[in-house]
């Protein structure tokens, strides 16, 4: 499940023993208010999971065959088998529960909640879960995010989640499980949580989209649902320094800093930050913490295979991002131009390979079209290559 947060390189979750406690409300001599216009689409916790009347219908039939199965078993399959609901996934934002039962796609958070939207109005308990496995990262421009992955646990009619699971009293959603998902380990959290994953990625998309005020308030939303979600802090300080705010944006990155120091994602963000501000002793702290933690941040190779491809030197180019691959096997971007340095290299077949993968891995329907369309040019190409004399 795709969870974006705002970051420079990816997010390690990691404690201290000599750290603060989390915070129990929220630091708002971290706000601004005044700097930053309140967008009229705001939306409340209450209104992210609520039904319309089209779900309350939904969810009247799937009750209905919870006569012959039980509840918990016929909303998974009403939400599994492909000629039910038929859910597609889609990255490109993170909707509401309504809007994802609309629009019949979302990203993992997105169908999460649509998920619990429904078992809430089937009388069902529901238990969220983030795997604690490594975090995927991706990227929009100048912005690069990291991706952790959330699933549900829906409990029997009635019944309370069981602490140890148990497939005859539960049943586990997950709607874009990566490898060995079930051997991974999880960590129970709160739906405060879930509410704050969900501002941070309004606040993340609405930034991509330039729209600074917009995502203020969103980045601020998701630290009053849940003042302990420190990448909620590392969202709203990325604001600031893209308003041009960099003494707010240093306080907020060392407050979150504080309270995680093993955090890659704010280490890095203050380091860049520091420099920025002319710290040099501040800044080249920060890179050697983050350099203890982390030799080789997420898309260092990529970086350099795309200076390699600007430099003409091709293999060194593939080579990088063969290694960008090897570490996300499932990022779209890397095979595109593992398949563009192949290309140029004449290996036609692994161009193929790896443009194929990129259109199987895409997670927007824009990006898929693109790579599609790619991939019918480059088999074109492949066609006349092989009709040559």
């Amino acid at each position: 499940m795709k969870l974006l947060s705002i970051l420079i390189f990816s997010a390690m979750l990691a404690g201290c023993a000599s750290t603060p406690p989390m915070p129990l409300s929220p630091e708002r001599a971290l706000y601004d208010d005044a700097a930053f216009s309140k967008p009229a689409d705001m939306i409340t916790p209450a209104q992210i999971f609520a039904l319309t009347p089209e779900m309350k219908a939904y969810a009247e039939k799937i009750r209905q065959r919870g006569q012959i199965a039980e509840r918990h078993q016929a909303l998974y399959r009403a939400l599994y088998e492909r000629d039910k609901l038929q859910l597609e996934y889609d990255s490109a934002m993170t909707r509401t529960a309504s809007q994802a039962f609309e629009a019949r796609t979302g990203n993992c958070l997105s169908l999460v909640i649509m998920t619990a939207a429904f078992a809430r109005e089937l009388g069902l308990d529901v238990k969220y879960q983030r795997l604690t496995s490594e975090d995927t990262w991706s990227r929009s421009g100048s912005l690069y995010f990291s991706s952790g992955h959330v699933n549900l646990v829906l409990g029997r009619d009635g019944e309370k989640v069981p602490t140890l699971f148990d497939r005859s009293r539960a049943v586990v959603i997950d709607f874009l499980p990566p490898p060995d998902a079930e051997m991974m380990p999880t960590v129970v959290i709160s739906e405060n949580r879930i509410v704050a994953m969900f501002m941070n990625n309004r606040a993340a998309e609405t930034m991509v989209q330039g729209k600074l005020d917009d995502a203020y308030w969103w980045a601020r939303a998701a630290i009053e649902n849940d003042p302990a979600f420190m990448l909620g802090y590392n969202t709203l300080a990325t604001v600031y320094q893209r308003h041009g705010d960099l003494a707010q944006a240093d306080r907020t990155l060392r407050f979150a800093h504080q309270h995680e120091p093993l955090n890659t994602v704010i280490l890095f963000n203050l380091s860049e930050l520091s420099a920025a501000m002319g710290r040099t002793e501040d800044a080249a702290r920060f890179k050697a913490e983050l350099a203890a933690l982390e030799p080789y941040p997420p898309f260092y190779f990529f970086n350099q295979g795309q200076q390699a491809m600007k430099d003409g030197d091709y293999q060194k180019a593939r080579s990088m991002f063969v290694r960008e691959v090897q570490r996300a096997p499932y990022y779209h971007e890397f095979h595109f131009w593992l398949a563009k340095a192949a290309f140029e290299l004449g290996d036609l077949k692994e161009a193929d390979k790896h443009m194929r993968l990129a259109l199987m891995n895409s997670t927007t329907r824009s990006d898929s079209d693109i790579y599609a369309g790619k991939l019918a040019n480059l088999r074109l190409y492949e066609a006349r290559v092989r009709l040559r004399p």
